[in-house]
This record gives structure tokens, C-alpha cells and sequence, in this order.
């Protein structure tokens, strides 16, 4: 019994010395950095080195390569061109600025979002043989609900970027929020507010980088540290969630390669 109770007065001496207490503090350190490291949300990097986790809606995707770097190209498919070339002008027209155009996504498996970043690099360029006003749209949907047509999406139209026109240059990024919010739309009721000019290219490697937090949004192109574009309303509102998704408009050639995406802190 007295040897137990010096076994227990020395442990005690030892953790009350000067070293004992480093060892304390270097233990509640260890542990609060391991519940930190914890409650840190869980990035999701998509090389996109293949089509696997990916859930097409109207595009063909494959594996390619462009300008060196791997990843995969997506255009329309063949079933959903033969139904917009059934179309007349005028239903074109009205599908535009309706909301109910072929919506043109390819899904990745496993993620809901709501808040946090996005980031990915793209290219877009019009087909050979598209129509006239084809622009190479090529973006990335985010909130995607599961009917496919709701959700909020930032997109480049690459042939503005170096147009001799300013106004096209002007519309070189586009904010949309389907089915209600087209780009139409928001052009006639909002003019100039959901689009802006960055330089683009087509056919060329562009990053692209989009915040989202409640109601706002911001759009980041080639690394810059000011964004190209704001929105301080999204239309699926503050507590928006759903799916992310590759997005291509009508008469687009894109590719796509490293998507990385960022839930916000808890």
C-alpha cells in the first residue's frame, strides 16, 4: 500500500515539474490539432483523366487530349443535335429565353454543394460547321438539382474575348440560374450586370475559380486576384444546394481537366 501511494506521488511530482507540464501542453496541442485537422471539409480533386463519375445529360464525353494536357471532350450528343435541328428558328428563339433549351451537363457522382469554391481548367471553341453565332460556351454548373434544368452556372464565351466589337467583348462571362434565368433574360431585364470582359481564346486552357457563399458568387478567370465577375444574388438563395456539373452550350467543343472543389468551413 505505501508503495502504491509513492508510485502515485511521484507521477504526480513528475507531471507538476516544469518538464511534466511541457508534456501536458504538448498533448492538449496534439489533440486540439488532430480535432482542427478533423473538422476540416473534405476536398474533392477530379482529374477527369477518364469519363468514370461522370453523368451525362445530352453531350458525348470521352477522354482526350488538348494542347498537351489530358482530359476529357464533351460535346452535344448525337440525339440531342438531331432534336435541336428538328427545331425552327423561331422555337430555338423561344426555348432560349424561356429556359427550355437542351440543357447540356455532365455530372459528377458524390457531391452536393452549397457553399465553398470551385476550380477547374477548361476550353471552349465552336464546333466546325456550327451556326454563326456559336461562341464556344463552355462553363461550370453548380446547385444542380436532379431534374437537370435547376441550377446556377458561370460560363466563358471564348470568341469574345479578342472580338474587334466591344460590346461582344463585353459579354465575354455570363451568369445564368435555369430554368427561370437565362442569359437572355438577365440581358434585357438587367443589362450589363451578369456579364463582364476577360481575355479569352478559344481552344486554349483557361482556370477558372468560383466562390460561393449564401446569396453571392464570384467568378475568378486565369488566376487573377480580383474577380471578373459578381453576383450578389444568387436565384437558389442562401441555403442553394445540389449537384456540379461540366456545362456546354449548343454548338460547343470543350474540354475539360482538374476540377477541385471546396465545401466552406462548418
Amino acid at each position: 500500500m505505501r508503495m502504491h501511494a509513492d508510485a502515485t506521488v511521484s507521477r504526480r511530482h513528475r507531471l507538476a515539474t516544469p518538464g511534466g507540464l511541457l508534456w501536458l501542453t504538448g498533448v492538449a496541442l496534439t489533440l486540439t490539432a488532430l480535432a482542427d485537422v478533423a473538422a476540416q471539409p473534405a476536398v474533392r480533386r477530379v482529374p477527369l483523366a477518364d469519363i468514370a463519375g461522370l453523368r451525362p445529360h445530352n453531350v458525348a464525353v470521352s477522354p482526350a487530349t488538348l494542347n498537351g494536357r489530358a482530359g476529357v471532350r464533351m460535346t452535344m450528343s448525337d440525339e440531342a443535335r438531331a432534336r435541336f435541328t428538328a427545331l425552327t428558328p423561331a422555337q430555338r428563339e423561344e426555348a432560349a429565353r424561356t429556359g427550355q433549351t437542351l440543357e447540356q451537363l455532365a455530372v459528377i457522382d458524390g457531391i452536393s454543394f452549397g457553399n465553398g469554391t470551385i476550380e477547374a481548367e477548361i476550353a471552349g471553341a465552336p464546333q466546325t460547321g456550327t451556326f454563326e453565332g456559336a461562341r464556344g460556351f463552355v462553363g461550370i454548373a453548380f446547385r444542380v438539382h436532379e431534374d437537370l434544368r435547376t441550377y446556377e452556372a458561370f460560363y466563358l464565351r471564348p470568341t469574345n474575348g479578342r472580338a474587334d466589337d466591344q460590346v461582344r467583348r463585353n459579354h465575354a462571362v455570363q451568369y445564368i440560374s435555369h430554368p427561370a434565368w437565362t442569359w437572355s433574360r438577365l440581358r434585357t431585364e438587367f443589362p450589363k450586370k451578369y456579364e463582364s470582359y476577360v481575355d479569352l481564346e478559344p481552344g486554349v486552357w483557361t482556370k477558372v475559380r468560383i466562390e460561393v457563399q449564401g446569396t453571392r458568387a464570384r467568378l475568378f478567370v486565369h488566376d487573377q486576384p480580383q474577380p471578373t465577375l459578381i453576383v450578389n444574388d444568387l436565384r437558389t438563395g442562401a441555403d442553394g444546394r445540389g449537384g456540379i456539373a461540366l456545362w456546354i452550350d449548343v454548338g460547343t467543343e470543350a474540354h475539360f481537366r482538374n476540377v477541385v472543389v471546396t465545401p466552406a468551413k462548418p
